[in-house]
Formats: structure tokens, C-alpha cells, sequence
């Protein structure tokens, strides 16, 4: 059997990179990276979620790159950066600063977007040196920093500790996913994406979630139930804006609100009538807005330096798949 790993028309179809390269993390892992539009043009760097790829940012990518330089990259296990031995916090943030070098000038400094597990990787690389050089400002769109499965709604039960642990058990699942069917789009629909939420876009999550490996599906959904970068939050000084879907089951926009309230620098805090855990699809033109406007006043108007790696880390990635064909399906 075999499946899409995203749809290959519409809004949501990934846009072809200009340039693909395999950054190096600190542990030797290699992390598929793209970058998008024209060099000197103000940089941006997306970091996607669990169970997501590249793909998942189709919609700001195609519209950014008219006038940014647009990096996005998969996190390790997903999209076309393979699986690893070791999955945390410490290697999330490894793994952007790896991007960061093999991406970015000496100096030069781009507007950073994270969403659910992008956030938190955002999160926990704000005390390393080379963010500091390179984050001009950061947007964190539908995530948290703790507790995120005592507090999530997937399971409509009581809070307490029978609905923490019977969530903890649905989201680290052994079970692989399967193909998309109708029932699985109604699922992954309920349990991430608000009520009306348009069946293309409904799609589009539901290609990319189910391609994700269940293997590292269930090792990072480990790393997540045990979450906790509420000290991390507080390192994070950059510019920092906020958005939450009202509509979020897995991080409930009680979690927004409480990093709107725990960052040092928060500039903004934007709460999504209607709208799901999928903000980058559900509301692209939000979410797309919000990075601009970071852009606009976080990073200088003049051109930045082209980007030139600054150690081996970077290389050459391997010719891109041809995006009308189908994978073969990954199993754990």
C-alpha cells in the first residue's frame, strides 16, 4: 500500500525550493532543508510540528517568498529527514541551530515561526549563543510549554488524572494510521481542526499527519507528555507574537494565553475564532500576516548578507522526489 505524503494541487501543494541542502546536527543527524525565494531578501526561518513535514508551511512559503528568503526544514523523523536514536528538547534545539549555521550569514538575523512542536523548539533553543545571533523576532502559533496532555480536550472527559493518562495513550499510540479514508479525516478533523474547516484543507493536514512514521510519531509523543520549558519561556527576549485557535483541542488556547503572559517580550497575542491546532492551514492568511508584520519591524530594511555556510554542516541534498508520485507507505 502506498499514500501521499501532502496534495500535489491547490494552495496547500508544497512549492518547489530553490535551493535543498542536508544541514548536520550536533549528534551527526541529517535535517532536510529547503530554502524559498531570493538571497538578500529578509530571512525567515519556519519550524513545523509533530507528525507534520515542510508541507504543512505550503501556504506561507508560496506567498513569503515573493519577498523573504524562506527556510524550512523537517523536524528529525519527519518529511525527508530520517529517524534518529535520540529525541528531545536538547536535540530540538540542536537541530535548529544546525539550520541556523548552515543557512544564515555570520550575523545575520531572521524572524523565526514555530508551530506546536516548531514552538516549542523555538522554545528551547532561546538560551543558545547562536539564536541569539540569528532570532530578530519569533511567532509561536498553537502551542505550550507544559502540560500538555493533562490539559488537552482530544478525549471529552473530565480533567483529572483517568483523562491525562487515557490522552497520553491515544496521542503515543502504537497503532500505525492507516490510509486517509473518510474516517480518518473525520478523526484527525475533531481531534485537530476547528468545526469548519473546509474539506481541502481537511486534506491537506490529514496527507501530511498520516505520512509521518509511527515510530517517531510515538518517540516524540513521549517527549511531549513529559514537556516542561516554562524556564525556557522566560530566556526567550526576542520579540515574541502569540497565536492560538480557540477551536485547539490538543494545545487549548489557555496555553497561548499563558505564554502571552510568560514572555518577557510578548508583542502580540492573537486568539483564532473558530480555528483548530492547525493555524498555518486552517488560517493561513493570519498566520502569514503575523510573520510580515514581524519582518517588517524586527529586521532592517536593507538587504542582508547572502548566505554562506559557515562550517561542513551543509550539503547538497539529494535530488527532491518527483512530487506527483507515491511513497511507499512508513511503518514503524
Amino acid at each position: 500500500m502506498s499514500r501521499l505524503t501532502h496534495v500535489v494541487s491547490g494552495p496547500y501543494a508544497p512549492p518547489v525550493a530553490r535551493r535543498e541542502l542536508v544541514a548536520t546536527s550536533a549528534d551527526g543527524s541529517r535535517l532536510h532543508v529547503e530554502v524559498h525565494g531570493e538571497d538578500g531578501a529578509p530571512a525567515v526561518v519556519l519550524a513545523h510540528g509533530w507528525t507534520c513535514s515542510t508541507a504543512f508551511w505550503a501556504a506561507q512559503v508560496r506567498e513569503l517568498a515573493r519577498d523573504h528568503r524562506v527556510v524550512a526544514y523537517d523536524q528529525r523523523g519527519h518529511g525527508r529527514s530520517p529517524a534518529a536514536r535520540a529525541y528531545s528538547t536538547t536535540v530540538l534545539a540542536d537541530d535548529l541551530v544546525a539550520v541556523l549555521r548552515a543557512t544564515l550569514a555570520e550575523g545575520e538575523r531572521a524572524v523565526l515561526a514555530g508551530h506546536s512542536m516548531g514552538g516549542m523548539t523555538i522554545m528551547a533553543a532561546a538560551q543558545r549563543p547562536e539564536f541569539a545571533e540569528h532570532a530578530a523576532a519569533a511567532l509561536l502559533c498553537s502551542t505550550g510549554s507544559a502540560g500538555l496532555v493533562a490539559q488537552s480536550l482530544v478525549l471529552p472527559l473530565r480533567a483529572g488524572p483517568a483523562r491525562t493518562r487515557f490522552t497520553g495513550a491515544v496521542l503515543g499510540s502504537r497503532a500505525p494510521l492507516g490510509p486517509v479514508t473518510p474516517v480518518a479525516r473525520a478523526i484527525l478533523k475533531y481531534a485537530t481542526m476547528g468545526p469548519g474547516s473546509a474539506p481541502e484543507k481537511v486534506e491537506a493536514c490529514a496527507r501530511i499527519v498520516h505520512a509521518c512514521p509511527t515510530g517517531v510519531r510515538r518517540a516524540w509523543s513521549a517527549v511531549l507528555a513529559g514537556l516542561d520549558l516554562d524556564a525556557d519561556v522566560a530566556r526567550l527576549t526576542v520579540p515574541t507574537a502569540v497565536i492560538g485557535g480557540k477551536a485547539d483541542r490538543l494545545t487549548p488556547v489557555a496555553h497561548a494565553r499563558r505564554l502571552a503572559a510568560a514572555l518577557p517580550n510578548c508583542v502580540g497575542l492573537t486568539e483564532l475564532t473558530g480555528m483548530g491546532h492547525m493555524t498555518p492551514i486552517e488560517a493561513p492568511e493570519a498566520v502569514t500576516a503575523a510573520v510580515r508584520e514581524l519582518t517588517a519591524l524586527y529586521l532592517p530594511a536593507a538587504a542582508a548578507p547572502a548566505p554562506s555556510p559557515r562550517t561542513p554542516a551543509a550539503a547538497p541534498a539529494a535530488p527532491p522526489a518527483d512530487p506527483s508520485a507515491e511513497e511507499k507507505e512508513k511503518t514503524a
